[in-house]
């Protein structure tokens, strides 16, 4: 008889691309980037970080975000778990240090509550569950617009000096490595979406490996620096418990607060995966950017979260997906909205 290789459930997805992220920080442990090397690798970083926040301005389409504008309410509850209701449970678990989460981890904690929504597996969850895709493409999209301007300004102003505050340096680093990019891209979508579409597999490993370069360059930074010998596996089992405790009471929250809002079975599921999750790609750049050499720990709580959510919102979208067959309300978003989900 045949022996079959083991494999994973397939409602337990190990994303390959955590698998690299965990790659590149045994690499920054290992050969951590230091003297001329470090400079090299910040700069790269640093056009690395612009080069991403190009292609998402160029990727997003004003138009269908307007057209999404029709189910105004739904957006508008996604925003709130993303931007109010995160951060504000962030702000809670204030209390937990230096007990439980050191003061860097707590941080990091903290960004993680304050990234914009994801995108991609948002609508993959969605439309898994049998929701309203065309709502959570618009929903993901006006979380990533909004993060661009509301996560710097949120984390300069709840993070104070751990982020670099308000200073005239780290606003103007923010506005020349992240505004700047995204509104060149948006200004260029015109004349560069198509070629963005037609090379649309070859750019997802730039935005990849741009981001894995951003890590690389950032634990690098950690590791000279000695951040790491602060993080214990007792201090790491309890990040991950916090971050459990946080996934569960969004998930909850974007339920049956969407249930008491009077929002249908649809709209709930498109609610709950799109205002429960975070961003890593949209994060990580950013924490480069707000943190500097603290931003090796300042994304070791995203990274985790980013995963968890993957493995817990497969399990929550395929017990959805066997709820009772029912019809789903049309949306008036346009057909301009469906196809984002092919260009993204």
């Amino acid at each position: 008889m045949s022996r079959r290789t083991p494999r994973l459930p397939s409602w337990l997805p190990i994303d390959p691309y955590i698998l690299a992220l965990l790659g590149t920080v045994a690499l920054a442990a290992l050969l951590p980037a230091s003297g001329r090397a470090a400079e090299v690798a910040g700069g790269a970083s640093t056009g690395a970080v612009a080069l991403l926040f190009f292609l998402y301005g160029a990727r997003l389409s004003t138009r269908e975000a307007l057209d999404g504008l029709r189910h105004w309410r739904l957006h508008v509850t996604v925003l709130a778990a993303t931007f109010v209701v995160f951060p504000l449970l962030g702000l809670a678990a204030r209390g937990l240090q230096p007990a439980v989460l050191t003061p860097e981890l707590y941080s990091g904690l903290l960004f993680l509550c304050l990234v914009p929504s994801t995108i991609q597996s948002s609508i993959a969850f969605t439309s898994m569950a049998r929701g309203n895709v065309p709502a959570a493409i618009c929903a993901g999209s006006f979380s990533s617009l909004a993060g661009i301007v509301l996560t710097p300004l949120l984390a300069a102003l709840l993070l104070g000096g751990t982020a670099g505050g308000f200073s005239a340096d780290s606003l103007l680093r923010i506005v020349l490595q992240l505004l700047v990019p995204f509104l060149t891209g948006q200004l260029l979508r015109r004349w560069v979406a198509r070629f963005l579409v037609r090379h649309k597999k070859v750019l997802g490993y730039v935005d990849r490996g741009s981001i894995l370069l951003v890590v690389y360059t950032a634990f690098s930074e950690g590791m000279t620096a000695g951040v790491w010998q602060q993080v214990t596996p007792v201090r790491l089992g309890a990040l991950l418990a916090v971050e459990a405790v946080l996934l569960a009471a969004m998930l909850t929250l974007t339920w049956f607060g969407a249930k008491r809002l009077g929002f249908g079975r649809a709209d709930r599921i498109a609610i709950q995966f799109a205002g429960s999750k975070k961003s890593l790609a949209a994060g990580l750049p950013m924490a480069t950017v707000l943190f500097g050499a603290q931003a090796s720990l300042a994304v070791l709580p995203l990274m985790l979260f980013h995963q968890m959510q993957l493995m817990v919102c497969a399990v929550i979208a395929k017990r959805r997906s066997h709820d009772p067959d029912r019809t789903v309300p049309a949306v008036r978003t346009g057909t301009r909205a469906s196809t984002a989900l092919r260009t993204r």
